[in-house]
């Protein structure tokens, strides 16, 4: 018995120290709650990216699927490793130039205690990954536009500079620290000028200069599996919930607001296009429905924080008609070859969301925001043009930079051989199937 007691004296000061220990490596100031929603929307837009793959992989050619599910999967790896190198630091970083600066290279001084200028109670490491995927899904989805013809290596140099000289920037700008346009009172609650102005005038410039695709001047080049870009949708319209309401960097009311009208505007919009192909085609189809919803989703985006979900219906039946334009008409008219219509879906519908921001958002929505021009703030809709014109500018010309280099180094288009043959037996030497119908 004495034994016994002298070990469970022994044992009290050594549990105490175990429980000092424990709580100094849970820094104050983090909820758990907050924590675990994040880190659940981080997951959540991670997976946006594979249901990106799968969303156009079934766009393209049969013989062109594994590049396409390839190319997602290589920025997924790429970026995750530039976003801790050196990315995280140029957009977050306290900074007042072009960039942040490089203070948080390699994550120095990323802890696990949080960063009040940006999130006050989660860890600042679960920051910077939740924005880590954010900047992963943004070059992803530039590649729909020059799909079927860029060579590989050329492909991962492009994603590589433009996530560093265009995202990185423009990141900084809206969201970052001394970033002028959000000192300016520009609203971007998710990513709509961020994210999708960005890739989508990046999309159009690449597709511009990239040329057409062979052979589809003669005839359509249509879907080969509908039922992978359904699948596709799904997974996207699922992690954009993580998207939208993880950007409340909380479990609270804004993160809930985010929540419903992010669905609202997906589902007005997906049945808005398909009203429209019945209309127009007599017919309405899965793949019009699939990309409404994809561009109402597109649309909400920037406003998810500011904007109720009356709003969010008239946000999503818009969308679809602006891009539905988008896509029927202003592309046959110019005669681009924008593969899997990134341009009029990702940039039309940000542009019309982060425009939607200036005239519906509400401080009745979100005090920490603005009220929109429809309430009583013209203001808030000059400043949201601003940010609009300076992003397509922007990316623009620096998304032709890039391709112009890169084309004049290594090239950026396969060869004739190669595209008629397909990328995934040229560039990767597999084939997504074995079986010829």
């Amino acid at each position: 018995m004495k034994k016994l007691f002298s070990f469970l004296f022994l044992l009290v000061p050594v549990i105490a120290m175990t429980g000092t220990l424990l709580a100094a490596e849970t820094p104050p100031g983090n909820d758990t709650g907050d924590t675990a929603w994040l880190l659940i929307s981080t997951a959540l837009v991670m997976l946006m990216t594979p249901g990106l793959a799968f969303f156009y992989g079934g766009m393209v050619g049969r013989k062109n699927v594994l590049g396409i599910l390839m190319q997602c999967f290589i920025i997924l790896c790429a970026v995750s490793v530039q976003w801790v190198l050196f990315g995280y630091s140029l957009s977050f970083a306290p900074g007042k130039g072009f960039w942040g600066s490089l203070e948080w290279a390699g994550l120095k001084g990323v802890g696990l205690a949080p960063y009040s200028d940006y999130a006050a109670t989660i860890p600042h490491q679960l920051f910077m990954v939740f924005q880590m995927m954010f900047a992963i899904i943004t070059p992803a989805l530039i590649i729909g536009a020059f799909a079927e013809r860029m060579k590989f290596s050329a492909f991962l140099a492009f994603i590589i500079l433009w996530s560093t000289f265009v995202y990185d920037p423009v990141c900084h700008w809206v969201w970052g620290i001394g970033g002028w346009l959000k000192d300016l009172g520009a609203l971007d609650f998710a990513g709509g000028t961020v994210v999708h102005i960005n890739a989508g005038i990046a999309a159009l410039t690449t597709a511009i200069f990239i040329g057409k695709r062979r052979g589809s001047t003669q005839k359509a080049i249509l879907p080969h599996n509908l039922p992978f870009t359904i699948l596709g949708t799904a997974l996207l319209w699922f992690g954009w919930f993580g998207f939208n309401a993880g950007s409340s960097l909380g479990a609270n009311e804004i993160a809930v607001n985010a929540f419903v009208v992010t669905n609202t505007a997906a589902a007005a919009a997906g049945l808005s296009w398909a009203l429209l192909d019945w209309i127009c085609h007599e017919k309405p189809t899965v793949l019009g429905t699939a990309t409404g919803a994809v561009a109402g989703l597109v649309a909400i985006t920037p406003a998810a924080g500011f904007v109720s979900g009356l709003s969010a219906i008239i946000i999503g039946l818009f969308v679809s008609i602006f891009c539905y334009m988008a896509v029927a008409i202003v592309k046959p008219r110019f005669g681009y070859d924008d593969a899997l219509d990134v341009f009029g879906v990702h940039c039309i519908g940000g542009i019309w969301g982060a425009l939607a921001t200036g005239l519906f958002a509400s401080k009745a929505v979100n005090p920490a925001g603005a009220d929109g021009l429809f309430f009583g703030n013209p203001k808030q809709f000059v400043v949201q043009i601003i940010a609009v014109a300076v992003t397509l500018s922007y990316s623009f010309v620096a998304s032709f930079i890039i391709y112009k280099v890169i084309d004049a180094t290594i090239k950026v288009r396969v060869n004739e051989k190669d595209e008629i043959m397909g990328l995934d037996l040229t560039q990767h030497h597999e084939n997504a199937y074995t079986i010829l119908e």
